[in-house]
């Protein structure tokens, strides 16, 4: 159980963090970089949640529990990140695990089964819960960009990438889905300004 008495500890002003084993790191680390860009998606999420929360739509309100779901793996996934693998010994840290992708992906079935197959690429907005959703999704893939950079130099678990890779894809899907089911999608059109800059 977590418990926090203080806020600030001032260990901190000299420009590291502590880690979930109990090492220091620089606070633009990479480990660090890409536990805070995780946070980030968080809060995206959570402000998501704010156009699809209590809504008579079904499929809306589907969206909102995965959301809910998402932002407690999104903890799950930033406490993994914060505790790098001790080579050799079993770790008995929390870690994503496989069940959580496959759960996601299961999710992204169901949703885009409803869904008619995309003729061009999506141009985030439509509605105000789709363009909440691709706000969230932007921000997710930044956290897997972090991730990545990070996995190229230390050790970053496969579930862990693939979490992240999901669910920025569920958020794709259900940008797509709070659009009217993709009725009110505003597709790109290539080039479709440019007559207009002459």
């Amino acid at each position: 159980m977590v418990r926090l008495n203080r806020i600030y500890t001032r260990t901190g002003d000299d420009g590291t963090t502590g880690l979930g084993d109990g090492s220091r790191r620089a606070k633009h680390d990479a480990r660090v970089e890409a536990f805070g860009a995780v946070d980030e998606a968080n809060c995206a999420i959570g402000a998501a949640r704010l156009e699809t929360r209590d809504s008579a739509d079904a499929a809306l309100a589907a969206i909102e529990a995965t959301l809910a779901r998402a932002q407690n793996d999104l903890f799950d996934l930033g406490a993994d990140l914060c505790a790098p693998p001790a080579p050799g010994e079993k770790d008995a840290r929390l870690r994503v695990a496989p069940s959580q992708v496959e759960r996601l992906e299961r999710e992204i079935d169901a949703l885009n089964a409803e869904l008619a197959p995309l003729r061009s690429f999506v141009l985030p907005g439509g509605t105000r819960a789709a363009a909440a959703l691709h706000q969230a999704r932007v921000v997710c893939r930044r956290a897997e960009r972090r991730m990545t950079a990070l996995a190229a130099i230390e050790p970053v678990g496969a579930a862990a990438l693939a979490y992240v890779n999901r669910l920025s894809d569920y958020l794709f899907v259900a940008a797509r889905v709070a659009n009217e089911g993709g009725r009110a999608d505003v597709l790109w059109v290539p080039g479709a300004s440019r007559s207009e800059a002459k």
